[in-house]
């Protein structure tokens, strides 16, 4: 993970964010890490006052046929500057399986 330059000036005394690619990957590589293995997706990403929030997608279970491999999203809580603060698992759900009412 890039960090950001310190002769970067600060705007209202915090560190300037980390761009929104920067921390999709770095949400994705660092739950990974954490989880010991490799995210599908990024489905989200919001800016929040503190950094950043993500949904990631992973195969928690692969299963044949391919459709009923279990995936989880996990909400991944970033700081300004893209490193992991925490993550939770939001869902499980089958691959092949459509959002209902969402």
């Amino acid at each position: 993970m890039t960090s950001i330059d310190p002769d970067t000036p600060e705007t209202n005394d915090r560190p300037r964010r980390v761009p929104a690619a920067q921390a999709m990957r770095g949400a994705a590589q660092q739950l990974g890490e954490l989880l010991g293995t490799a995210p599908e997706s990024v489905s989200a990403l919001q800016p929040t006052q503190d950094g950043w929030l993500a949904d990631v997608e992973v195969v928690e279970l692969e299963r044949v046929p391919d459709t009923m491999t279990i995936l989880a999203s996990y909400r991944v809580t970033l700081d300004t500057q893209g490193m992991l603060l925490g993550y939770e698992r939001l869902r499980r759900y089958a691959r092949g399986q459509l959002d209902r009412g969402r």
